[in-house]
């Protein structure tokens, strides 16, 4: 992607390099391993919808890290889903200390935030530098998207994926709605961070501050809640294959984007998040390779 010009549209033809070969000889676990932290006594959901896009994106295994007041919904949603309940209800160090503890060594991605009530932002800071040590990719949303973090996650492989009010919140400044200055803000600040910013919008922009990109495949109908959820998700199952930050972030928002406008046409503007996860299928297999 980096050969491109400096701003582009995203499509299909763009982004199908972005998808990992799977061999018809793997094994569990060869095509991908996530961690989701997220959830709270109210949003209990939002980690639930990020673990299946994970899953439907084609990763391996996902670990989905609750508030152990969550932990017994939670597995009921899903059998599929591997249920790891937080020491307490909210993020604290006492919860990251024990769940570094409890997931295997070798995770590939983590998108952490969705819906995730946090007692301590040092504990944040504590699992994004423990998995960044380890090696993980990083997709962050939602509440950990605090200004805090920022010299933690500074030239690491992190994507944040903000909307307008949390882009404020973490970067300080607001987005303008024309294209062209929002595009110079994105770039100015992930450069500046040596990250990659996605900013959600009725068109994405998505840049590592060198190269940017458009995603305009966003409906109306994307504006339910948990669609954002569902992109982190989608993202974290894309870098637990694909180590290119940049062309993982460009495909998550595409293809997201893309099961959107598939489901407006059957429902119009009344579709659920969890819909989307069930038209991912549809929309990757157009890019699913298998080496014999």
């Amino acid at each position: 992607m980096n050969q491109l010009t400096r701003t582009t549209q995203l499509t299909p033809s763009i982004i199908k390099k972005s998808f990992h070969i799977r061999k018809s000889d793997s094994r569990k676990g060869d095509n991908g391993k996530v961690l989701i932290v997220g959830g709270s006594y109210i949003y209990h959901g939002a980690p639930v919808l990020s673990s299946l896009a994970a899953l439907r994106t084609g990763s391996d295994l996902v670990y989905t890290c609750v508030p152990k007041i969550n932990a017994f919904s939670t597995r009921s949603l899903s059998p599929d889903l591997i249920v790891i309940p937080m020491a307490d209800s909210k993020l604290t160090r006492g919860t990251v200390n024990k769940l570094l503890g409890q997931i295997p060594v070798d995770i590939d991605s983590s998108a952490i935030g969705m819906g995730l009530a946090i007692q301590d932002t040092e504990a944040l800071k504590l699992i994004v530098k423990s998995l960044l040590a380890r090696d993980v990719r990083l997709t962050l949303d939602a509440s950990s998207l605090v200004k805090e973090i920022l010299p933690i996650i500074e030239g690491q492989n992190v994507i944040v994926t903000p909307h307008a009010g949390e882009f404020k919140r973490i970067f300080g400044e607001v987005p303008d709605n024309k294209p062209n200055p929002r595009i110079s803000l994105c770039e100015k600040f992930a450069k500046k961070h040596s990250i990659t910013i996605l900013l959600k919008g009725q068109s994405d922009i998505i840049t590592d501050g060198n190269s940017s990109f458009v995603n305009s495949t966003n409906t109306p109908c994307m504006t339910v809640g948990g669609t954002g959820d569902v992109l982190s998700g989608i993202i974290a199952g894309l870098l637990s294959k694909n180590k290119n930050i940049l062309e993982s972030a460009c495909a998550g928002a595409f293809v997201n984007g893309s099961a959107g406008k598939l489901l407006q046409k059957e429902f119009g503007n009344h579709i659920l998040a969890s819909d989307i996860i069930s038209v991912l299928p549809t929309v990757l297999k157009l890019f699913d390779k298998i080496k014999k």
